[in-house]
């Protein structure tokens, strides 16, 4: 109940946060929207976008493109309307704030625009190439991407301080969570007014440094990836999955992983492995189910078999043939401590390497957007009920077994040799 009432007074208390220290910038009114992308994101942004009375412009490559992403918008507020949360005229007044373009009529008059396109560094230099000489020079622009460092993206515009990151969460009219990504070119004007613009549209939003994986991305890779060299090792899909959401997880790490789309997983690892390094080497067996063209739920072809309507079923076994080697029972207890402590870890090197502005921040975004047990608190929460000399022993000690995967943190090594926590005096 203490971990819930902190989550409680740390949401209240980032509602009052602009997103800069010192004084605040008046935040630019965004009433009018670009899309660069309708996709399955894209779509899911506009849906909630027009709810605030937002008029919202897509771009797309096609008009098949644009029609499925009104079709996505149509569903999500068709659902609002079947449960009578609004009402028919609002229902219509919703959907004649979204129009489509193949081209970029109409983005002259944007207040903000977010790229929602696919992970590729040279499609996210050439649509803001291509779109930055059209919009207003006091236009934000923000990429949704939740890998690729944002000064990266940054390099080819004309006006890196109106650069960022908006990263939402998937689906997004569900998840609460908006990280907002700034660069040290990001003007504390562009940030403002990006955190406002998420605070109207129902987001909890957090604040964060630029850097490869950001820090969601980041920690929650770690996670997934011990979850994937427990599969290399011989423990079963549905046991690592158990032994998770029996620590109070929503849902496991290869459930999770069919979710976000196996693909997607792929080229996350790609990015975070060429700037991390050994910690972040993707397993062997995701490697395969990847290579092997397995999608995941979307594909109705994962670790999980799929119906026709996209309901999961019990695991595919043959998945084990692509994996390879014999499986064997591995303690749950095992599952969660390399599991966790992986994610704790990277936490502690995220808030180490000032990603993250502090420990609350890092808090909300593991509950609010990778699904961290809320009765936890957080990973910082969570080390510091466990005591950081325990969490440091018990990382040391897979280390030990792990060489460079579980090296602790030199903030947690600094915090446990003068015994302190994270959110109390020191001990």
């Amino acid at each position: 109940s203490r971990q819930l009432v902190f989550l409680y007074f740390a949401s209240n208390s980032l509602k009052k946060d602009p997103g800069v220290t010192g004084e605040a910038p008046r935040p630019r009114e965004v009433r009018t929207l670009g899309i660069l992308g309708a996709g399955f994101m894209g779509a899911g942004i506009a849906s909630i976008a027009v709810q605030q009375d937002t008029l919202v412009r897509f771009k797309d490559t096609d008009t098949a493109h644009i029609g499925r992403g009104l079709a996505s918008i149509h569903g999500v507020l068709q659902e609002r309307l079947t449960r009578r949360q609004i009402s028919r005229q609002q229902f219509q007044d919703y959907m004649s704030l979204v129009g489509g373009t193949t081209d970029y009529s109409g983005f002259e008059s944007v207040d903000l625009v977010i790229e929602a396109v696919f992970e590729d560094v040279a499609l996210k230099h050439r649509v803001l190439e291509e779109v930055e000489p059209i919009i207003d020079t006091t236009a934000i622009y923000a990429s949704n991407t939740s890998t690729i460092p944002i000064a990266r993206i940054a390099e080819v515009a004309q006006h890196p301080e109106r650069v960022l990151g908006m990263h939402f969460f998937s689906p997004v009219h569900r998840m609460p969570l908006l990280e907002v990504i700034v660069t040290p070119a990001t003007s504390p004007e562009a940030t403002v007014s990006a955190v406002a613009y998420g605070k109207k549209l129902g987001k909890t939003v957090i604040v964060v440094n630029d850097g490869p994986g950001f820090y969601t991305t980041r920690t929650l890779s770690a996670y997934m990836n011990e979850a994937g060299r427990l599969l290399d090792e011989g423990a079963s899909i549905e046991g690592i999955d158990k032994a998770l959401v029996d620590f109070g997880f929503p849902v496991g790490p290869i459930t999770l992983l069919d979710e976000v789309g196996i693909d997607i997983g792929g080229k996350v690892g790609l990015v975070l492995v060429e700037a991390f390094g050994n910690r972040m080497q993707p397993s062997d067996a995701m490697r395969r189910v990847v290579v092997a063209g397995r999608t995941g739920r979307k594909g109705r072809n994962g670790f999980y078999k799929y119906d026709d309507a996209g309901q999961k079923g019990r695991v595919d076994d043959s998945v084990y043939e692509l994996i390879g080697g014999e499986r064997r029972e591995v303690l749950a207890e095992e599952i969660v401590e390399r599991c966790v402590l992986a994610m704790v870890n990277e936490a502690a090197l995220c808030l180490g390497d000032g990603i993250l502005r502090s420990p609350r921040d890092g808090d909300i975004g593991a509950v609010f957007g990778i699904g961290f047990p809320p009765f936890r608190g957080g990973p910082f929460r969570y080390v510091d009920s466990e005591t950081v000399e325990k969490i440091v022993e018990r990382l040391e000690e897979l280390d030990a077994r792990f060489p460079s995967r579980f090296t602790p943190a030199p903030l947690l090594l600094d915090m446990a040799a003068s015994r302190r926590s994270f959110y109390g005096p020191e001990r």
